[in-house]
């Protein structure tokens, strides 16, 4: 499992510093439409839609979405470091102050979450939707999922349910969150959560973890 969330994380790590760089002054800004267009077509790509009319609609909502999540960041980060300059020694004061500009942030990325989802299903349907979510977050969730499966073979179907379901939950968190970095620790929080379950269910994590690692071997060096 450690082997696929470091290789994510790399990834994670790239994406986030072309994001951070197209973004990064007026004078990018046609730079990062163009990082955001391109991400946007690779993901409705996936979908194989036909029509080019409704392609662009769909990729369209997504580029909005990208530019509305950067929008709500940028401000809320510009409020922080003022606050911060503002209040000098006194740590405590800014903490106060941006942890209320933090549950604003919230409330604003629960209704952009709503509205998003919102205009992506008058266009898609569930299963089209769903690809969208894996597409935005780097398709960690059935990775992961995968992951879990392959590292655990004897894993119950009630057990399979439980871990699908938290790395939905994450996926649905992360797909809001501000860099790449912040959408991995989504999952990593997750993925912490399903193995307290795991363990709590009687697995030996470290131990299942060296037994998968073998076997990912002895597969490579038949290949």
């Amino acid at each position: 499992m450690k082997r696929y969330i470091i290789m994510l994380m790399f990834i994670f790590s790239g994406i986030a510093m072309a994001f951070a760089q197209a973004a990064s002054s007026g004078t990018d800004q046609d730079n990062y439409t163009q990082v955001i267009t391109q991400r946007s077509s690779k993901i409705v790509m996936v979908l194989s839609i036909t029509d080019s009319v409704k392609f662009k609609k769909v990729r369209d909502i997504i580029v909005e979405q990208y530019r509305s999540l950067n929008d709500i960041y940028n401000s809320r980060n510009a409020k922080a470091k003022q606050i911060k300059e503002q209040s000098g020694d006194d740590k405590a004061a800014a903490t106060i102050k941006i942890a209320d500009i933090d549950s604003n942030v919230n409330k604003q990325l629960k209704t952009l979450h709503t509205v998003y989802l919102a205009k992506l299903g008058k266009e898609l349907s569930a299963d089209e939707i769903d690809k969208v979510k894996d597409g935005m977050t780097y398709r960690v969730y059935p990775i992961t999922y995968g992951a879990y499966l392959d590292e655990l073979p004897n894993l119950t179907d009630s057990q399979k349910v439980k871990i699908k379901g938290w790395l939905i939950e994450a996926r649905e968190n992360a797909i809001d969150a501000e860099s790449s970095e912040k959408k991995h620790a989504w999952f990593g929080k997750f993925k912490g959560r399903i193995n307290n379950y795991l363990s709590a269910q009687g697995y030996d994590m470290k131990k299942e973890g060296e037994e998968w690692q073998k076997r990912i071997k002895e597969r490579n060096a038949k290949n």
